[in-house]
């Protein structure tokens, strides 16, 4: 069973509530913790898990046949992440960073003159602790486009699945596209909100989201005891969405937290026998 742990607003807890989550489930049944963030992996450090790289995420971009090319700029008129800067004199130039390696301008080109070329985009890293099992996706430095790696993660972790009772999947912060490809597949999602004004109007987004992917979804609340924990709480109703942990604002969760020790409170307790009785 795969479990999102997302949320709109950076800085709700989802890394804390996705690793908190993921070790008490991990007492009694076999986990996979998945670090889909791949802009900003953290959920190791929080854990203190040593990670190994397991492989490179390997992406064939374009690459201009200068002597095939007619400079019709068909490439760059199918190109969705304007990768591709198209001058009638020099002809098309592409930008490589912002490429997903969809192959839309190679199969639009009508002479051929666009071949493909392997650059790096990413690492895959595996790891284990506290009796689960880890893996994250981590983009390069200076590429922009993370949903590759995302996707690249998930066909590891597909090659796992059927090993696990439960996979925990944390997701970027946002509804951007790699967001979108970390939750795809999910049974569930897990919402995670903070009770303050811009963390409500993100809550609002990610729930938006989700209903439009058709993910169910079961809310936490985070860091109750400061804000106004009304703020949240009318989004979720707004979205039918019930919330089935509330977990509180305390120091001796922070302080285990920036050790990197799985938090120890009853409400991930309550939260993870909640999960366990959606697997039955």
């Amino acid at each position: 069973m795969r479990i999102a742990v997302t949320g709109g607003k950076g800085g709700t807890g989802k890394s804390m509530v996705a690793t908190a989550l993921a070790v008490e489930l991990a007492k009694n049944h076999k986990v996979l913790l998945a670090d889909l963030d791949v802009d900003c992996p953290d959920d190791h450090l929080i854990l203190s898990i040593e990670r190994r790289k397991e492989k490179d995420v390997m992406l064939e971009v374009p690459e201009l046949i200068e002597e095939k090319c007619i400079k019709c700029g068909k490439c760059a008129e199918v190109c969705r992440e304007n990768a591709v800067l198209f001058q009638k004199e020099k002809g098309p130039s592409f930008m490589l960073e912002q490429c997903t390696a969809c192959t839309a301008c190679m199969i639009a080109c009508p002479v051929g003159a666009i071949g493909r070329k392997s650059i790096r985009a990413g690492k895959i890293y595996l790891g284990s602790g506290y009796g689960l099992d880890f893996i994250s996706g981590e983009l390069e430095p200076g590429q922009k486009e993370s949903s590759p790696i995302v996707n690249a993660t998930k066909e590891v972790i597909a090659h796992k699945e059927d090993n696990y009772d439960f996979i925990i999947v944390d997701t970027a912060a946002g509804t951007h596209c790699s967001v979108i490809a970390a939750v795809r597949g999910c049974s569930v999602a897990l919402p995670v909100a903070e009770p303050t004004p811009m963390g409500s109007h993100d809550l609002n987004l990610i729930l938006e989201l989700l209903h439009e992917l058709k993910i169910p979804a079961e809310g936490v609340l985070n860091k109750e005891g400061i804000g106004n924990r009304k703020l949240a709480e009318d989004v979720f109703e707004e979205h039918h969405v019930e919330i089935c942990s509330i977990i509180p604002y305390k120091r001796e969760i922070a302080e285990l937290y920036s050790r990197g020790i799985p938090i120890e409170d009853e409400s991930i307790k309550a939260l993870a026998k909640k999960v366990q009785g959606w697997k039955k």
